[in-house]
């Protein structure tokens, strides 16, 4: 159970950004670093840090400006679920070990909702980022900061990092309902106002 948690905790820093966590996880675990991590314990030590601090670096800078978070906001959404699933697999591998032997199917389930959680936070972020245009420079801040906290919580306190992506994937439903009730009066408003579209001519 508390490592289901962690996972979930993992998984909603996933959906937060991608190089970052990942980044974080490994020098939390400096004396294995990315050696238990799925697809990354496959690659020199050397060249995925060099990697993941980049791109981190980009990640916390670029997200800053206008075209930055464009140009992030595509790229997160279609590797937010593949990080998602990695950091939950991850985390649920040191925080459980017995059960993953007993049980080994469970990383798959794991993998899955950690995936899923991570894309439904950045696809709410996207319809966001759509609506405003831009985010403001709090909001870029606040996401950097959930998601240093989340990895933190998925080590020390996974029912707390549990219980905070749990509110983040509330939060998103809430705010996607705002969202599409703004795309329909906007779509309303772009037909003249009227909500009924004309029937065609069978002619």
């Amino acid at each position: 159970m508390v490592g289901l948690l962690a996972a979930l905790s993992a998984s909603a820093a996933g959906g937060m950004r991608i190089a970052l966590p990942l980044l974080l996880i490994g020098l939390l675990r400096i004396d294995k670093l990315w050696s238990e991590i799925p697809l990354l314990s496959g690659v020199p030590p050397q060249v995925a840090i060099t990697i993941l601090v980049s791109w981190s670096l980009l990640e916390l800078f670029a997200s800053k400006t206008f075209v930055g978070q464009r140009v992030l906001q595509v790229v997160q959404i279609i590797f937010s679920p593949i990080v998602g699933a990695i950091m939950g697999i991850a985390i649920a591998q040191v925080s459980s070990i017995d059960e993953i032997i007993a049980h080994p199917w469970i990383l798959w389930i794991i993998g899955i909702v950690g995936g899923l959680l991570a894309l439904v936070l950045q696809l709410v972020q996207a319809g966001w980022l759509y609506r405003l245009r831009r985010l403001p420079i709090w909001v870029i801040f606040l996401q950097d900061v959930l998601c240093i906290s989340l990895v933190l919580f998925a080590f020390d306190a996974p029912r707390q990092g549990a219980l905070v992506a749990m509110l983040l994937l509330w939060l998103a439903i809430r705010s996607s309902k705002e969202w599409y009730c703004w795309y329909r009066s906007q779509g309303i408003a772009g037909d003249g106002g009227n909500p009924r579209r004309r029937k065609r001519d069978p002619d």
